[in-house]
C-alpha cells in the first residue's frame, strides 16, 4: 500500500458570480491595487491517502470531490497527487 499526498483546488465556475471574490477585489482596489482586475476565491483541500497506486487514488479522490468536496453545478476541481510512501 502506498501513501500518497493529495491537493484539491476548488473554485467557482467561469461565467458564474463569484461573491467573495468581488469583495476581495473592491478591498484591493480601495488599497490602491489599482492593477487588480478580477478576483476568484476558492479553496485548497489536502488530503493523505493510502492506495495501491496513482491512478487507485486518483479515482478515490474523482469520488470524494462528486460526492462532497466540491459542488458540481457551481464549482471545478483540479486534482493534483505526489507519492510520499
Amino acid at each position: 500500500m502506498n501513501e500518497f499526498q493529495i491537493e484539491v483546488r476548488i473554485t467557482p465556475r467561469e461565467g458564474l458570480l463569484d461573491p467573495e471574490g468581488k469583495a476581495v477585489e473592491n478591498a484591493l482596489r480601495s488599497l490602491d491595487f489599482t492593477e487588480v482586475m478580477d478576483v476568484r476565491v476558492g479553496r485548497l483541500i489536502r488530503l493523505r491517502v493510502q492506495a495501491e497506486s496513482v491512478d487507485a487514488a486518483r479515482e478515490r479522490a474523482e469520488s470524494m470531490c462528486r460526492q462532497l468536496l466540491a459542488n458540481p453545478v457551481t464549482e471545478d476541481y483540479e486534482i493534483e497527487l505526489q507519492n510520499i510512501s
